[in-house]
């Protein structure tokens, strides 16, 4: 009879949450940020505080994603806070005119909804996986 070993280190699902933070988040504000900033004259001044929000929760995105992969001992709830601060950035960013974008019109509660489904599968896995419990607790 052989013993079910648990997963154990940064592999699997939580590997792939690493690679989102670290990398996804920059590329994703790096190519959004770079058409917002073309019309940063012709839009109100809310335009810059939501470039400098987005900001400064991609580089929280990316220090939690690197104490992920470093193994350090609070990774995993500063990854909880930053997967919130970046739902919460994305909603504002989705549902105020701040934000340069070229939706269709109607479609901004469907993105809403991917980004808080998103973010939501994420941070339940943070709370469930026996991988994240077995590394950090």
């Amino acid at each position: 009879m052989s013993v079910r070993q648990e997963p154990e280190g940064v592999g699997g699902w939580l590997l792939i949450l690493c690679r989102l933070l670290v990398v996804y988040q920059p590329v994703t504000f790096a190519v959004s940020a770079a058409g917002a900033l073309s019309s940063l004259g012709t839009r109100p001044p809310g335009l810059a505080a939501a470039i400098a929000i987005r900001l400064l929760v991609t580089a929280f995105t990316v220090a939690a994603g690197l104490a992920l992969t470093n193994r350090q001992p609070h990774a995993v709830m500063l990854a909880r806070a930053a997967l919130v601060m970046s739902a919460a950035c994305d909603v504002f960013i989705l549902t105020t005119p701040y934000y340069p974008n070229n939706r269709p019109p109607g479609d901004t509660p469907l993105y809403v909804a991917a980004s808080l489904a998103f973010h939501a599968v994420w941070l339940v896995y943070l709370f469930r996986s026996r991988r994240v419990r077995k590394t950090f607790l």
